[in-house]
């Protein structure tokens, strides 16, 4: 092992709005005091209860990926396992998420967040 996954960074126009949406889906505390960063205006943290850390960097010029649109690729995109994805989606849709599909009959539902990143719920 050369390394060990310390956060994932998504960019964003306004880091601290993006890492309260993504309080409000996974909970956990948000600018969490921790030596590994200095938090300012251009960079929100967001530690979740699971251990997980992400994290959101202004972009002022940031385009958000148009799935499914080629031309405009997701590049990564955030998988997030509910037990129940119709109460799930309300919350999201509550919390300034937008659905890209909700075809009936999968396990899974594609959204983006308020700066246009996809992540899907994942019926677990």
């Amino acid at each position: 092992m050369i390394a060990e996954l310390q956060c994932v960074v998504l960019d964003c126009p306004e880091p601290q709005t993006l890492a309260e949406f993504y309080r409000s889906l996974l909970g956990g505390n948000v600018n969490q005091p921790d030596r590994r960063w200095s938090l300012d205006e251009s960079w929100a943290t967001l530690h979740t209860p699971s251990g997980l850390v992400l994290a959101f960097q202004q972009a002022l010029d940031h385009v958000p990926p148009r799935w499914p649109d080629p031309t405009r690729p997701q590049q990564f995109h955030l998988d997030l396992g509910v037990p129940d994805l119709d109460r799930a989606q309300e919350e999201v849709l509550a919390a300034g998420g937008t659905l890209l599909d909700g075809s009936d009959g999968r396990g899974w539902r594609i959204y983006a967040d308020p700066a246009g990143h996809p992540f899907c719920l994942v019926r677990h």
